[in-house]
């Protein structure tokens, strides 16, 4: 499938990355650039990433065949009622974001009738974000969880898939609500682990007493998420709250086990769930 013209609202690693897709399969014509800072519209028009710019997302988005949302999630509500009315019938609309759930829901019923809505999450990313660190292989390999509801329509579905095939990735459909349960655990709880590490080290941090400077391979590999844009996690988070708050009570359930464990001395339960601890994460693929 071949779009006249795609805007991209937001066009940092995910929104850019995607455009690459774009022009590299020849699958737009000409691709408009939206959002909020001019300096990034105005470095992706210089690196050839978008076709045209324009911080107004409404002009931005008329006449557009696909419209894709890369911003935060909290701004998706805000965008979407600014932009519905002046989105053409027949346009699909679809999105990036990490959180579904209720936010899904919401969308739809703000979008006129006839612009069809297809709800989507590539897992794919860097620590480093912004359009001078998007590359046309970013989604290689990686999975995009579609999660199309009652209201989604079929062809719209179908062109969204394969936008994301062509892109290298394995499609998997699942409940919006399925997904902010899985993703709470797989990803929401990760981002927020690896960022209270970072606070609780970095505030050990003190006259000469410099911690970080002496870590090594593994605090780095855990905390590398936490340089992820604290913007787009603050919203992740928020969107998706019951979930989160669920995950880091789990969470902290298992840290009180362990805690305990070493408090007593119980060597062999601290075995044990090191043990089960490894053994899952040896068994993933």
């Amino acid at each position: 499938m071949t779009f006249n013209k795609v805007t991209i609202i937001g066009v940092g690693l995910i929104g850019g990355s995607l455009a690459k897709v774009l022009k590299a399969r020849g699958m737009a014509r000409e691709i408009h650039g939206a959002g909020r800072s001019r300096e990034t519209l105005e470095l992706a028009l210089r690196l050839g990433v978008i076709d045209h710019m324009g911080q107004d997302s409404v002009r931005a988005v008329e006449q557009a065949d696909l419209v894709v949302l890369a911003t935060p999630v909290g701004t998706f509500e805000p965008i979407v009622r600014d932009i519905g009315p002046h989105l053409k019938t027949g346009a699909i609309l679809t999105d990036v974001g990490s959180v579904k759930g209720g936010l899904v829901r919401t969308v739809e019923q703000l979008l006129p009738a006839g612009v069809h809505y297809v709800p989507a999450h590539p897992i794919a990313g860097r620590e480093k974000h912004g359009v001078a660190e998007s590359v046309e292989t970013l989604f290689q390999n990686a999975r995009c969880i579609v999660t199309p509801t009652e209201r989604t329509d079929r062809t719209a579905l179908d062109a969204v898939k394969s936008l994301w095939q062509a892109a290298g990735a394995t499609i998997v459909e699942m409940s919006p609500e399925s997904h902010d349960h899985v993703f709470a655990a797989v990803s929401h709880l990760p981002h927020v682990a690896a960022y209270a590490m970072m606070c609780s080290v970095s505030e050990l941090n003190a006259g000469e007493d410099q911690y970080i400077d002496f870590s090594g391979a593994g605090f780095r590999d855990f905390t590398r998420i936490a340089a992820s844009s604290p913007e787009m996690w603050r919203d992740i988070c928020l969107a998706n709250a019951k979930n989160v708050v669920d995950m880091i009570d789990r969470y902290q359930f298992v840290l009180s086990r362990m805690k305990k464990a070493i408090h007593r001395g119980d060597r062999a339960k601290i075995e044990r769930l090191f043990k089960q601890a490894s053994d899952a994460r040896r068994g993933m693929q």
